[in-house]
């Protein structure tokens, strides 16, 4: 899904008092670890979303905000020391911590004396927190954003990020790993289409059905130019990252063979809170529409909200595959 959010307003001279107060911690090359000779680390250059970039390898003190990074850190194993700890809801216990990992809060105000008091070796940097760029390599010049970009292909994007996460982290065969699995699951995917039934894509959120255009955004719209998916409508999005209104009558109207879809809800079960399942499948006026008497929808897993990495595509076009291949 794409998010534009609004920069915060700069911390200045709190910002400065504290860059000061870090000192070298803050400054230092990237190549320096914490107490140790800053000639004696490992560093790799790798290419991200802004170029080149000199970093440390396995650093040892990580700041982390790309919620898209989240799972494969945790997999790994890889200690933070900040984090957006909000953003994580109860999804990585490993990586949110106790009272040891500073919280930055969420996007909209994030905490930049956290990061500095961190005095991180490394700053995981982007997608909601990509607005405060400038303020996070200020702090620290090793920052990386590996998020995908707009504009180019979301599966090549996934891939491209791990590779550099596996650069940095030194985990470069476990990074192949979930390439090779990506892509395995694509492939099934594609194998499993029949090539001609329709498919819709659908968000959810506050009891209410919202249209994911086809190709746009990522989640629920990524699938279909990945897939080649015909599209039951096609129309582009006005609103990419929070979906479009849509009607049950222009679903029911468009009679798709296929449902795909996002319950923005799922994890959070707030007082009020209508499911996805119960939205479509009990709503009387999609009741002959072809995905629904057959069955044929397919839920993204609840916590692909708040995760949206290279895993949760995975297992989206997984359970794709597993869908499509039960019903032919």
């Amino acid at each position: 899904m794409s998010h534009a959010f609004r920069r915060p307003a700069l911390v200045s001279i709190a910002l400065v008092a504290a860059l000061g107060l870090a000192g070298c911690a803050s400054s230092a090359s990237p190549d320096a670890e914490p107490g140790g000779d800053a000639t004696s680390a490992a560093t790799v250059t790798v290419t991200d979303n802004h170029g080149e970039i000199e970093v440390p390898v396995a650093p040892e003190r990580v700041v982390a905000l790309d919620n898209t990074t989240f799972q494969t850190l945790s997999d790994w194993d890889i200690e933070l020391v900040a984090a957006p700890k909000p953003l994580m809801y109860d999804l990585w216990p490993n990586l949110s911590g106790g009272d040891d990992v500073l919280d930055v809060g969420l996007h909209r105000e994030p905490d930049l004396e956290a990061i500095i008091s961190a005095q991180p070796d490394l700053i995981v940097g982007g997608y909601r927190f990509r607005d405060i760029y400038d303020d996070l390599t200020a702090i620290q010049p090793a920052t990386i954003e590996t998020s995908a970009r707009e504009g180019e292909e979301q599966v090549a994007e996934l891939k491209r990020q791990v590779e550099i996460l596996g650069q940095v982290f030194d985990r470069e065969d476990d990074a192949k790993k979930l390439a090779d699995d990506l892509d395995s699951a694509v492939a099934d995917a594609k194998a499993a289409y029949n090539g001609t039934d329709t498919v819709v894509g659908l968000l959810t959120s506050g009891g209410k059905i919202s249209f994911a255009a086809p190709g746009e955004g990522r989640g629920v719209g990524a699938v279909f130019p990945t897939l080649g998916l015909v599209p039951g409508i096609d129309r582009g999005a006005e609103n990419a990252s929070h979906g479009d209104d849509i009607s049950v009558e222009a679903i029911a109207a468009a009679n798709p063979e296929w449902l795909i879809v996002l319950d923005r809800d799922a994890m959070f079960g707030e007082d009020g809170y209508v499911s996805a399942k119960e939205l479509i499948e009990g709503s009387e006026a999609l009741q002959n529409v072809p995905a629904v008497q057959k069955g044929q929808i397919v839920y993204l897993a609840p916590s692909f909200y708040l995760d949206e990495g290279i895993q949760a595509y995975t297992t989206l076009y997984a359970d794709i595959a597993t869908a499509f291949a039960a019903a032919a």
